[in-house]
């Protein structure tokens, strides 16, 4: 019987694609991963290739290379047949944020498509403290609340129901209401 376009797809969806994702968003060979993580190159292709599993301990330091967390690169939830197509509201992917005041999922099914899609909780008072720029075009959604922009010397106020877009340009952002933020992402490629 001839493979379905959805049988390639769920294929496709595996913790090593994530990984291979990963790695290429950062701009690292499959050399500079092996090496920074001290396994052999050939390991990490079959990694990637879903012929060989990680160990937990080395999950854990790739997930500190590519900057992500470990729940991060697990998959959980998702029902028989629904694998790498549906994300369940109970079952997103934490996605790794270290400032504190603000939490990330994945509404994407993994992380091998042209773009992602997050959904971020930002605390009231929270803020970004040093800029950040990332190699992407993002599109962000305010579902709740408010939240600031600074970007290029300009701050844009944002409350629900507006958007912004980011290309690659330094930013910060600050929660200064009293309320919590809540936003929906579009980031290519996929960062996290």
């Amino acid at each position: 019987m001839a493979e379905t376009m959805l049988d390639a797809v769920a294929k496709q969806r595996t913790l090593g694609a994530d990984i291979r994702a990963l790695r290429k968003a950062r701009g690292m060979t499959l050399t500079d991963l092996a090496s920074a993580m001290g396994r052999s190159v050939g390991w990490l292709s079959q990694v990637e290739r879903d012929l060989s599993n990680p160990a937990i301990v080395d999950l854990g330091r790739m997930a500190e290379i590519l900057d992500v967390s470990v729940s991060s690169l697990v998959q959980t939830g998702a029902e028989p047949g629904e694998e790498g197509i549906v994300v369940r509201a109970d079952a997103r992917r934490p996605m790794g944020s270290r400032t504190e005041g603000l939490t990330e999922g994945l509404l994407s099914p993994d992380l091998t498509d042209d773009f992602e899609m997050v959904h971020s909780h930002y605390a009231p008072g929270a803020h970004l403290a040093s800029p950040l720029s990332r190699p992407t075009q993002e599109v962000g959604y305010v579902i709740k609340g408010r939240i600031d922009f600074m970007m290029n010397g300009q701050t844009f106020r944002l409350r629900a129901g507006d958007s912004i877009r980011l290309r690659g340009q330094e930013f910060l952002w600050a929660n200064n209401s009293g309320k919590e933020c809540e936003m929906i992402w579009a980031i290519s490629p996929p960062v996290y």
